[in-house]
């Protein structure tokens, strides 16, 4: 039915005029449109696109940039924990090492307090035997002196100072 409507209008009146087309103001709209079009690419779209370009040469360098930090950081990372493990490696041989010579010195001063220690009682006792010699002697003059005045007063005599001596290294003598 449409189709059949259509087909008598057709005949009747042409296209343009059924539709209501003037062809006057078609072609003027389409020259202002092709102008509008024209201005609007040239001093508007263009700066836009320019705008929008930049911004996504702005992100696909911002992305590169992302990308080499991500590696910078990953290889700075590796240095850290290889500059770690070799100031711990380092560190501990430090620590041994201390230790060592701790041990080292220790048993060395141990050595030095026990030669000290018997250089002093080698000393004691050298000066306890010259203290011993000492008394000794004393004790054999003292002996000798009384043995001397003890004869004289048993003999009731006075002794020569030949007597005397003849009698001291003999109680001598006899003591040695």
């Amino acid at each position: 039915m449409l189709i059949a409507a259509v087909t008598l209008l057709a005949a009747e009146e042409s296209i343009p005029q059924i539709f209501g087309l003037d062809w006057a103001a078609f072609i003027a709209q389409v020259l202002a449109f092709g102008t509008v079009l024209f201005v609007l690419k040239t001093y508007a779209f263009q700066p836009i696109i320019n705008v929008l370009e930049e911004r996504r040469r702005r992100i696909a360098e911002g992305q590169a940039n992302a990308e080499k930090i991500k590696a910078q950081l990953a290889e700075s990372e590796t240095k850290y924990r290889e500059l770690l493990d070799n100031a711990q490696a380092q560190g501990q041989k430090l620590i041994n090492e201390a230790r060592q010579s701790s041990d080292a010195l220790a048993q060395r001063r141990s050595q030095e307090a026990v030669t000290e220690a018997e250089r002093i009682i080698a000393r004691a006792r050298e000066a306890t035997t010259l203290e011993h010699d000492r008394v000794l002697n004393e004790v054999k003059r003292e002996l000798g002196r009384l043995v001397i005045e003890t004869t004289s007063k048993v003999t009731g005599k006075v002794l020569t100072a030949e007597d005397q001596q003849r009698l001291g290294e003999e109680t001598t003598r006899q003591i040695a």
